[in-house]
């Protein structure tokens, strides 16, 4: 997560974002590769295995957030107790998921931005107009094409990536990068998304990473420690778990300093 890969991330988006703007038909062009115009259909979408891979590659994602999640609703019931997982770890994981994930994605863009998905557009049988990447005005109601949701998701991984140990991160970060492009290509081949649908989400999630790595890890100004997570997140939490053990007849006072 240092200056080079933020550089790269952004030269690769003005270049895809330029050259697919500039020429949307290329992104009908690579579409078109996984399209059977026999058929009218796109014919991966009908293969079990296909189909089974693209959820193994959401519930992997999730799996790895998944101690996050279990060690912040524990935290949420028991404020008394000190988190099961390292409190910046549990933050960055869950922040930069739910953010790239969740609200950037489908929160946002897919409900508010109508790109038809390659599957409804005309070209390949559907009822709708194609749209370029940038242009909002298409047809889709919601749950729309750009960007893709389960694209941001399995690039997602570059955040855990990110927290190995020195020696293996770039095996780490090679893994990720092919995790997620394998995952876009099959909604690619799906026909449930563009080329420019799960390129952007990818760059867009790393962007997110690269944020929230350096404000939780490496700026001096916004870092934070384990330990001040947990404080944070136990004082956060305090006045319902006291409020529900007052009902139960204890009062256990004000939040404690540490846990």
């Amino acid at each position: 997560m240092n200056r080079t890969g933020l550089f790269i991330a952004l030269a690769l988006f003005a270049v895809i974002g330029l050259l697919f703007g500039l020429y949307p038909e290329l992104d009908m062009q690579l579409a078109a590769l996984f399209y059977d115009p026999a058929t009218k259909r796109f014919p991966m979408s009908g293969v079990t295995l296909a189909a089974f891979s693209r959820d193994a590659a959401m519930w992997i994602a999730w799996g790895i957030a998944a101690p996050s999640v279990i060690a912040f609703v524990v935290k949420l019931v028991r404020p008394d107790k000190p988190l099961l997982v390292k409190g910046r770890t549990m933050a960055f994981l869950l922040i930069s998921i739910i953010l790239a994930a969740g609200i950037l994605t489908n929160l946002t863009f897919k409900t508010h931005w109508g790109r038809p998905r390659p599957a409804a557009v005309t070209e390949f049988n559907g009822a709708w107009q194609f749209k370029a990447w940038w242009d909002p005005r298409g047809a889709c109601p919601k749950n729309c094409s750009f960007f893709s949701g389960e694209g941001a998701t399995a690039y997602w991984t570059f955040a855990p990536a990110a927290l190995t140990p020195p020696s293996v991160r770039p095996y780490a970060y090679a893994a990720a990068f092919v995790f997620g492009t394998v995952t876009s290509g099959l909604r690619m081949a799906f026909g449930g998304h563009f080329f420019t649908d799960v390129a952007i989400a990818g760059l867009v999630t790393f962007l997110v990473i690269w944020l929230l790595y350096g404000l939780i890890y490496r700026w001096a100004w916004s870092r934070t420690s384990d330990a001040a997570v947990d404080v944070a997140l136990t004082r956060a939490f305090w006045p319902l778990y006291r409020w529900r053990q007052k009902r139960r007849g204890h009062d256990v006072g004000p939040a404690p300093a540490a846990v």
